[in-house]
């Protein structure tokens, strides 16, 4: 089975392609890059991969990756994922996410391939919703209050759209919040564990700064996400979309009150006018009945051990 990653280096892409060089002995796994892509997150396994060089708004370098590749699974992960940056840039955001999407679905159809292919969307796409809306199914309505939320409606309606159009074994996921070892420091717990990281090590004041502590989010460990994005594939149903998380939803007040749980500094917090959106979402909690009755999938790993091993992560770097 040759499995491609687009995103193989980055956060959930890297732990894919460790999960599933570790289960599924069966599977190659390739993976596109950019020639400035960074390949920390892949040292471990970089002899087990094999990597070619392409970008999503490159259609040349895409299609030509493709035909050499002839993947029979492809889990598109690859996009600019970043809330915040995508209010700052928005077409950029749109160009890689949507317009990228529909280059990957394009050189499949130009080069006859029929490969399996997850769309990795965002319980961003839901935005606003109301009371009697959570937890949030898959039918409910897409309401997105970002840029990039806004590029993940675009990618999972694609998604619909080519295989409704063209017979695309498409399956859509929408995965709420998952964090862990390697996450970007610009993302809220890995911020937070940064932070208490470098205070911890005198690397600067006691001083943690935040921003809205009152958001409420659905945390998975990165680990759990990623073999419930190979299930999508495997026992998925193509043109369908399913919510994957936890089922529990923490403030970001009680998130940083459990990273502090975990170090013994006193510190002060802080809100940066800097670190709050012009819109935010007050609370994103998926029903994920449809996708765990299909698969049997459950988180393992307690939130507090993902806290633990993603400040451990950050105390070994400052």
């Amino acid at each position: 089975m040759r499995v491609l990653i687009t995103g193989v280096t980055g956060f959930a892409g890297s732990h894919l392609a460790e999960y599933i060089l570790a289960n599924k002995p069966e599977a190659k796994v390739y993976g596109l890059v950019r020639w400035r892509s960074r390949m920390d997150n892949v040292l471990g396994i970089r002899d087990k991969l094999e990597l070619h060089e392409a970008d999503l708004k490159d259609y040349v370098s895409l299609k030509r990756s493709l035909k050499d590749i002839k993947p029979d699974y492809i889990f598109h992960l690859a996009a600019q994922s970043f809330v915040p940056t995508s209010w700052r840039l928005p077409a950029e955001t749109l160009s890689i996410n949507a317009v990228g999407q529909v280059h990957l679905f394009e050189a499949v159809l130009d080069l006859g391939l029929t490969p399996r292919i997850q769309v990795a969307g965002s319980s961003e796409e839901y935005g606003q919703v109301s009371p009697d809306e959570i937890p949030m199914k898959e039918t409910n309505p897409l309401r997105p209050l970002s840029p990039y939320a806004v590029s993940k409606v675009a990618q999972d309606l694609l998604g619909y759209q080519y295989h409704r159009s063209y017979g695309l074994q498409v399956v859509r996921t929408r995965g709420f919040n998952h964090t862990g070892p390697r996450r970007g420091e610009v993302f809220v717990t890995s911020n937070f564990a940064k932070q208490v990281a470098e205070i911890e090590a005198k690397k600067k004041p006691a001083v943690i700064h935040v921003g809205n502590l009152e958001a409420k989010r659905d945390f998975t460990d990165v680990r759990d996400m990623v073999q419930a994005y190979w299930l999508s594939l495997e026992k998925g149903q193509a043109g369908e979309v399913y919510n994957i998380g936890t089922g529990r939803a923490y403030a970001m007040q009680e998130v940083l009150d459990l990273l502090l749980s975990l170090s013994k500094v006193k510190v002060k917090v802080e809100v940066d006018p800097a670190r709050l959106r012009p819109s935010d979402v007050p609370i994103l909690l998926p029903d994920c009945s449809k996708f765990v009755k299909l698969t049997g999938w459950k988180p393992r790993i307690p939130f507090a051990k993902t806290l633990e091993d993603l400040l451990n992560y950050w105390r070994e770097r400052v």
